[in-house]
């Protein structure tokens, strides 16, 4: 028995959730406006300020995507009123980020500049302080491509275990390795 597909979801106030009869989820907020189309075997039903999500079967497929589409749905309701922020500290000599608009400049020690433009969907800043290393935040309602966004900046230069340097979330802890002067 899913015990997350199971739960009911709790809509916040300003959060509406229309359910189509082609099993298409819409959820507008404060912050935007998302959409998922659901399995068309598990049934959804809106009661109030609740959605309640219910499979047919006990059967695998079912179980697993009654797991998956509410906890797809919880999270699109916490984007709509909450967002989501994922923040990136750019660790090296010399690494630096602007951001201009949609544009996110970085210099990460390649022999050039590298420009990402990011989705409308997505607000990018970058703070630098003196004697801290950078700052990328990212903020969005859309938890799935927030995510990719970050992963896909993370990949651009990711943390080595000798120095530590590279692309790294905010809190993350990039395990060392010693290097060769420890063999002796």
């Amino acid at each position: 028995m899913s015990r997350i597909g199971k739960a009911p979801i709790e809509l916040p106030k300003g959060v509406e959730v229309s359910i189509s009869d082609k099993n298409l989820v819409i959820v507008k907020g404060p912050k935007g406006t998302l959409e998922q189309p659901v399995d068309p075997a598990i049934k959804l039903a809106k009661e109030g300020t609740t959605v309640t999500l219910s499979r047919p079967s006990d059967a695998k497929p079912h179980r697993s995507k009654h797991g998956l589409y509410r906890a797809l749905i919880a999270n699109m309701v916490k984007g709509v009123s909450e967002g989501y922020v994922i923040e990136q500290e750019l660790v090296g000599v010399g690494y630096r980020a602007t951001a201009k608009g949609q544009q996110l400049q970085l210099a990460l020690g390649f022999s050039h500049g590298i420009t990402l433009v990011l989705p409308t969907e997505i607000k990018v800043s970058a703070a630098q302080e003196k004697g801290k290393n950078p700052i990328i935040r990212l903020e969005s309602a859309d938890k799935q491509l927030i995510g990719q966004v970050a992963a896909k900046l993370r990949a651009l230069r990711k943390p080595e275990p000798y120095k530590g340097k590279g692309v790294r979330f905010v809190g993350e802890l990039v395990r060392r390795k010693a290097g060769k002067a420890a063999g002796k």
